[in-house]
Formats: structure tokens, C-alpha cells, sequence
């Protein structure tokens, strides 16, 4: 049986990245940022369950109607976003 070819491999050279270090904030996120990045989450959560269990009670949040998902939503999601910034 006959051998096969052997393939010839391709030498890659690959540069050195150049790359300037980046100076990162050292320390941990001040206690004032995590609360308003927790309260922010317990706010939309909190809109949530309120506009399911009593949204037909209450005028101002009755009258919004689906736009209470966006609201809730919303400050949940800008309380998951302050995540990314937290030390």
C-alpha cells in the first residue's frame, strides 16, 4: 500500500502584541454604588410585583398598562449594567 503525502505545515509567525498597559482604579466600589446598584434592581422588582398584585387597584399604574414590563424591566437592567462596574 502506497504512503501518503506528507503535507508541508505553514510556519506562522505571529507579531508581539504592542500593547500599553492600562492603569485600573485600584480598590473596591464605594458602599454608596453597590447600594444604588442593588436598589436599582429591587426597584424594578418591586414594580413588578406590584403592578401583578394590585396594578388594577391603582390608577397611575393601570393607566400605563404594558408599558409597567418596560418600566420594571428597566431598572433592572440599569442595575445588571452597574454590575459590570462593580469592584
Amino acid at each position: 500500500m502506497p504512503k501518503s503525502k506528507v503535507r508541508k505545515k505553514t510556519d506562522y509567525n505571529i507579531a508581539p502584541a504592542n500593547r500599553t498597559p492600562v492603569k485600573v482604579k485600584a480598590g473596591p466600589s464605594s458602599p454608596i454604588y453597590v447600594s444604588v446598584m442593588l436598589g436599582l434592581m429591587l426597584i424594578g422588582l418591586a414594580w413588578l410585583i406590584v403592578y401583578y398584585l394590585a396594578g388594577d387597584q391603582i390608577e397611575f399604574i393601570n393607566s400605563l398598562g404594558a408599558y409597567n414590563f418596560l418600566i420594571g424591566f428597566g431598572f433592572m437592567v440599569a442595575g445588571l449594567i452597574m454590575t459590570m462596574r462593580w469592584r
